[in-house]
Order: C-alpha cells, then sequence, then structure tokens
C-alpha cells in the first residue's frame, strides 16, 4: 500500500479559523485561528491518516516575482477580519492579535513531527508543487489541502486536493468531469478567464464554461500551450467574439500563464536545496511537554486533541524519509 504525503496549505486554512471561530481565552483575547488551526489539523491527520505531513505558509512580501511581472497583483483584496461576534478590538489591536496567532501557531507547530516551510518573498503555492513533484515522494499518495483553485492544476493520477471549506475532495477525473478542462491544461485556462482575487484580469467573454465549449481539446491529457490557443482561434470561426479576444489579448495570456501556473515553481535553486535537506534530514521530534505548556500559558481551558496527539507520536517514530 502506498504511503501517504499530506501537504497543508497554512496560510488558507489559518485564515478559515481566523475568521470563523469565535474561541477566547481564558482571559478573554481571541484566539480562533490559533486554537482553530489546530483543531483543523487534528481533523486533517484523522481522516487522511498521512505517513508524513508537511505545513507551507506565504512568506512576507508575498511574491517577488509575480509582484515584478505585475506591481498590483494580489492588491485590492480585503483585509482579514475578526469573527464579527468578538470585534471589540481597534483595528491596530486586532491586527497585532493576528499576527500574534499566526506566529503562534508556527510555534506550536515547530513542536510537532510535521515539516514546515516559509521563505520570504515566496508563495506557499510554488513550495506545495515543488513538494508535489519531489522524486521521493512520486509514489506516495498526496492530499493537497487548500481552497485555492489554483491547485487543481497539479492533480493527477496520485494527487487530490481536499477543500475544507467547500467539503470536497477533488481529483484528477473529477476536474475533467466538472470542467471539461485537463489538470495539465488548466492554468491555461484559467488565463483566459483570469483570476479576480488576485487582480488578473481574464479575457473579456471567456469564462471556464466558454473554455470548455470554444476549446475542447483542453479537456485531453496532452499539455497544450498559449499557441496552440492561437492557433486554434485562428483556424476556427474567427468571427466569434471568444476567439477574437483571445487573438487581441495574447501578451495578457502570457502574463497570466506565467503569473498562475506552477508546472515549474517560481522558486530558486537556494530555496529548492533548502527543502530537500530538510526533509531529507527531519528529525521527527515530537514535543508533547512543550505544547501542553503552550496551551495552558494561551488559556486554551479544555481542548481534546488526543487524537492530534496519538498520530504524533506514530509520525514521530517513524523515520525520515
Amino acid at each position: 500500500m502506498s504511503k501517504r504525503l499530506l501537504i497543508v496549505d497554512m496560510l488558507n486554512m489559518f485564515y478559515r479559523a481566523y475568521i470563523v471561530d469565535p474561541s477566547l481565552s481564558q482571559n478573554g483575547d481571541p484566539i480562533g485561528g490559533l486554537k482553530g488551526s489546530i483543531k483543523i489539523l487534528q481533523k486533517l491527520i484523522r481522516e487522511s491518516k498521512p505517513d508524513k505531513v508537511v505545513i507551507c505558509w506565504d512568506g512576507s512580501g508575498g511574491s517577488k516575482r509575480r509582484k515584478s511581472l505585475k506591481k498590483d497583483y494580489k492588491s485590492g483584496r480585503k483585509p482579514i477580519r475578526l469573527n464579527r461576534d468578538i470585534r471589540n478590538l481597534s483595528e491596530n489591536e486586532e491586527l497585532a492579535n493576528k499576527i500574534w496567532q499566526q506566529a503562534r501557531l508556527i510555534e506550536y507547530i515547530n513542536n510537532m513531527p510535521v515539516v514546515q516551510f516559509m521563505f520570504p518573498e515566496v508563495e506557499a503555492d510554488d513550495l506545495i508543487a515543488f513538494i508535489k513533484n519531489l522524486k521521493q515522494f512520486e509514489d506516495w499518495q498526496k492530499v493537497i489541502v487548500s481552497s485555492d483553485k489554483d491547485f487543481f492544476q497539479l492533480l493527477d493520477d496520485k494527487t487530490v486536493l481536499h477543500r475544507p471549506v467547500q467539503k470536497e475532495t477533488l481529483n484528477k477525473n473529477k476536474i475533467i468531469e466538472k470542467f471539461g478542462i485537463h489538470p495539465n491544461n488548466f492554468a491555461l485556462a484559467r488565463a483566459m478567464s483570469g483570476d479576480k482575487s488576485d487582480n488578473l484580469p481574464g479575457v473579456g467573454g471567456v469564462g471556464l464554461a466558454t473554455v470548455k465549449n470554444r476549446f475542447p481539446f483542453l479537456c485531453e491529457e496532452k499539455s497544450y500551450t498559449l499557441k496552440d490557443v492561437v492557433r486554434h482561434c485562428k483556424d476556427a470561426d474567427s468571427t466569434l467574439k471568444a476567439y477574437t479576444n483571445v487573438l487581441e489579448n495574447q501578451d495578457l495570456l502570457a502574463l497570466n500563464y506565467k503569473m498562475m501556473q506552477l508546472y515549474a515553481p517560481n522558486l530558486s535553486a537556494q530555496t529548492k536545496r533548502a527543502m530537500k535537506e530538510v526533509i531529507n534530514n527531519f528529525d521527527n521530534h515530537f514535543n508533547k511537554t512543550e505544547i501542553v505548556k503552550m496551551m495552558i500559558q494561551d488559556g486554551f481551558g479544555e481542548f481534546n486533541w488526543t487524537d492530534l496527539s496519538q498520530k504524533m507520536k506514530s509520525l514521530s517514530l517513524d523515520k525520515p524519509q
């Protein structure tokens, strides 16, 4: 039976917990992002039963390379706010609390037999894509955890995407069935449709449904290119608005594809070497005593983490892979 690798887009999970979980410490301070994230991690480990867990965070400053291509990348996003039932803090106090909760969560995970990555000016998307494609995990079953559609392009026979917010787990076949687009061509499809959340406008009048109908070859396993899309538009009925819009916006499509594709992660050779070294030499240490101490300090109150503790013990006994 194949081993299983759990790869978590942790900032994505943390923000979900921070927004939704109303937990307060025994001192009345908001700790929903911290406590809720640990609950999510506990549930993920209980349900997926992984042999190894890797946590990936967005680094400070966002993606330097993507911002060099498009200065307003991800601009215009609304700030992440606390659960509205407990908004009794000023904006500055709330920001300080959010930063503290995230930093504290990182401390908790550092005491678990879980690999954790964060690099300045590097996005978790690229870290996850790189880990997923490591040769040492080639025969492993991979479970990526995130609500982000960017990961659709990484799905294959051994990789699925678990989306806790949407309460669904998607594999390669479900993506093809739902969208009529193969994961190998999903970044190309999204380059046409755009991504409003990342401030990447698409081609006017071309959504994913239009891509499915007007570019049916993208459902094939073969990896197509922008040149193939342009050629199709020229060979087809050029009076259709979808085709003319694509032909008129080739520079936009090329930029979007560079921004969205994860087939070749935007990582330096130094970062790749560092990640391989950490994974190969990770000691799987589980410091249960320190975690319990931190929970008491942070005023968790009653918190049943038996499942997580037992699985952490199991992971800590495994030899590094």
